[in-house]
């Protein structure tokens, strides 16, 4: 496995990011043990670096997992809605007792939009920098899936880091077209930020040609990493041989799933419209009494963790 250090950071880590949100009940549903398995066995096969975030609240597989990874040689990443300081605290203090750790690496205001998401949450960007002066984080950034907060980055000293929407077809970017983003990921890159890459399989869209889209996405050398949701060992194994340009064996091409990943709501929905107002890609509307899901969809799963009656599930 490749391991480089994120853009002028000291972090060093795997091109391969486990990406964690797949493994909650919101998708997967693996149990903790089964999920803090999944997670030992990436480490063990060389993946040193997973995604997660408070919205995930998914915390306690990865603090059971530390239970058998050496904290110092495991990169965290988790990601945040604060936009004040006292929520950025808030933020960090749940991150740190439910993690059982006293530093996360990686902390990143979650889903900014543009220069003026990224003012508005200004003060909580200020904060969490403070906080890394302070040794509680190693590195401050932001998530997006907008093209528009990577061009206000470069106004924010404090942003070392980001995790951009990106894939081979574009699908999920809100504002442009595949190569607009990836001329500002180059900006960034190149002005010493960080990059690692969010949805490289379309949010399970891309699963029936997944090996094209990650060779794709390996072949980009202005990512340092790329975060990948992965849900068993097979998928583990198969996503590691193809960064490091290894064929994968029969044995494990005849296990993994073949379909693209689905997103289905259920007959009980109560129509509260929570997930139509947390969606950013205006993918579910209420409609006629019941959430209805349109073609936007990426697949985030973001909408199924604020309904309140679970009805949203992601297969």
């Amino acid at each position: 496995m490749e391991y480089k250090k994120l853009g002028n950071t000291d972090i060093e880590v795997s091109k391969l990011c486990f990406g964690s949100l797949t493994i909650t009940p919101s998708q997967a549903n693996l149990s903790i043990s089964e999920g803090s398995r999944l997670i030992n066995f990436a480490y063990d096969n060389g993946i040193n670096f997973i995604d997660t975030a408070e919205i995930y609240e998914n915390y306690e597989y990865i603090r059971e997992a530390l239970k058998y990874i050496p904290r110092d040689k495991f990169v965290i990443t988790s990601k945040t809605y604060a936009y004040t300081s006292e929520m950025a605290d808030e933020s960090l203090n749940l991150a740190l007792k439910e993690l059982g750790t006293d530093y996360i690496d990686l902390f990143l205001l979650h889903e900014q939009e543009s220069e003026m998401t990224l003012k508005g949450h200004y003060e909580a960007l200020e904060r969490l920098f403070a906080l890394k002066e302070k040794g509680y984080i190693r590195g401050v950034g932001i998530s997006t899936h907008k093209i528009a907060a990577l061009k206000a980055s470069e106004q924010f000293k404090e942003i070392e880091v980001i995790h951009p929407m990106i894939n081979k077809y574009g699908l999920g970017i809100l504002d442009g077209t595949r190569d607009e983003m990836l001329d500002e990921i180059k900006k960034a890159r190149t002005r010493g930020v960080g990059i690692y890459a969010m949805k490289v399989i379309g949010g399970g869209h891309l699963i029936s040609e997944a090996d094209e889209a990650i060779k794709w996405a390996n072949n980009i050398e202005y990512f340092d990493s790329m975060a990948i949701g992965m849900q068993s060992e097979e998928e583990v194994l198969n996503n590691i041989a193809i960064i490091n340009n290894r064929e994968v064996s029969l044995e494990i091409k005849s296990k993994l799933r073949t379909h693209n990943r689905t997103i289905d709501v259920e007959d009980y929905c109560i129509a509260c419209g929570n997930c139509e107002k947390r969606c950013q890609a205006e993918a579910i509307k209420v409609i006629d009494g019941m959430a209805r899901i349109n073609e936007n969809c990426i697949m985030c799963g973001y909408c199924a963790t604020v309904c309140p009656e679970f009805c949203i599930k992601v297969y």
